[in-house]
């Protein structure tokens, strides 16, 4: 189980990671206010399924009896 809560999070700073990347490679920051908006409701979108995604797979193994 410290292995899934492990990957849980790594995949949210390399999530966080790319769009930080994205948010100064594509310079949202000098971008209109509903591009910025969007921007981020695209990061935290994508952010809520990768931890969904894992804690799902989390509570599978707990149900199982796994650790």
């Amino acid at each position: 189980m410290k292995r899934e809560l492990f990957l849980l999070l790594a995949s949210v700073l390399m999530v966080d990671a790319l769009f930080i990347a994205g948010f100064f490679l594509f310079q949202i920051d000098a971008a209109r206010h509903p591009v910025k908006i969007g921007y981020t409701a695209v990061w935290t979108v994508v952010t809520l399924l990768v931890v969904l995604r894992s804690l799902a797979h989390i509570r599978t193994m707990r149900r199982r009896g796994a650790s």
